[in-house]
């Protein structure tokens, strides 16, 4: 779909009343999506693989520890991965929609086990039908409301989609309330969500845009900080966060990505960074407290 077409769709939304919005929304997102649960748990195997690779490297054992997830999304792979992969104690998941459904969860129970050879159990009073150790909170703002002191706090590709002063205020209450040596361990995309759908644009299209033209085009359905990679680097950093582990991907000389970028007029906000640092994507980073 031509990333114009789609923010018209997601504009007209909004105009909408609170839920009627979302309603439609997820009908449409499930319209256009056909992949499979299989599909996408596949997808997270793969985040789960290189974690493991890491935390093996660094010698971080998530045994009998608390992982505390924001950003649970549709289904709870990433806890399944912790609860039966790296045998933590228990895993409590927040996000602040809520998308789980208990159908969908008890498919995943069964295909998780039989994958994976294990043997998942839901628990019979439980709404999503999810497994002892695993625990979810939808509907709820980690940044405004209490949060689990725990060992291991955990996202997968959502600080992107968070309002700035967000992400500082929640990295300020991990280093002000949490034990010091709490692991934080986030994967991030800063790339414009746009052109997953539309391959004529660059991931790095929404870097042309004043901070108020790009207000003014962002809803709430794809929202993105556009925060660079020296960005995020700079928040933890004044956080107080130690860096233990950094990596990701920047987009290849000659490759068609790199020949998209080149092509954006950035705006005057972006052009200090080096090509390197704005198309900085895949990136996995590991903090200590």
């Amino acid at each position: 779909m031509n990333h114009k077409l789609k923010t018209f769709l997601f504009k007209s939304l909004t105009l909408l009343p609170n839920k009627v919005d979302d309603y439609f929304y997820h009908k449409i997102q499930m319209f256009f999506d056909k992949t499979t649960l299989e599909d996408r748990l596949k997808s997270v195997e793969s985040t789960y693989l290189r974690l493991n690779a890491i935390l093996d490297k660094l010698e971080i054992d998530l045994k009998d520890r608390t992982v505390f997830e924001f950003g649970s999304g549709w289904f709870p792979a990433m806890p399944y991965f912790f609860k039966y992969k790296f045998m933590t104690r228990n895993v409590m998941t927040f996000d602040i929609n809520e998308h789980f459904q208990r159908k969908t969860v008890l498919e995943l129970n069964a295909i998780f086990s039989k994958k994976y050879d294990c043997n998942i159990k839901d628990q019979a009073n439980n709404k999503y039908g999810l497994p002892k150790g695993i625990e979810y909170f939808p509907n709820y703002n980690i940044v405004t409301q209490d949060i689990p002191v725990v060992d291991v706090v955990f996202s997968r590709y959502v600080l992107s989609h968070m309002k700035e002063m967000d992400v500082i205020g929640f990295h300020n209450k991990i280093i002000n309330q949490f034990k010091k040596g709490t692991y934080v361990i986030h994967f991030i995309s800063p790339s414009d969500l746009r052109q997953h759908s539309d391959n004529t644009i660059s991931q790095q299209e929404f870097l042309k845009y004043s901070k108020l033209e790009w207000e003014n085009i962002r809803t709430k359905f794809d929202y993105h900080n556009r925060l660079r990679l020296p960005q995020f680097l700079e928040i933890f950093n004044t956080c107080g966060f130690e860096l233990v582990h950094l990596e990701y991907e920047s987009t290849k000389v000659g490759s068609k990505q790199y020949d998209l970028f080149k092509k954006v007029n950035l705006h005057e906000d972006y052009i200090k960074y080096s090509t390197e640092e704005l198309t900085a994507g895949n990136i996995l980073v590991i903090l200590k407290s």
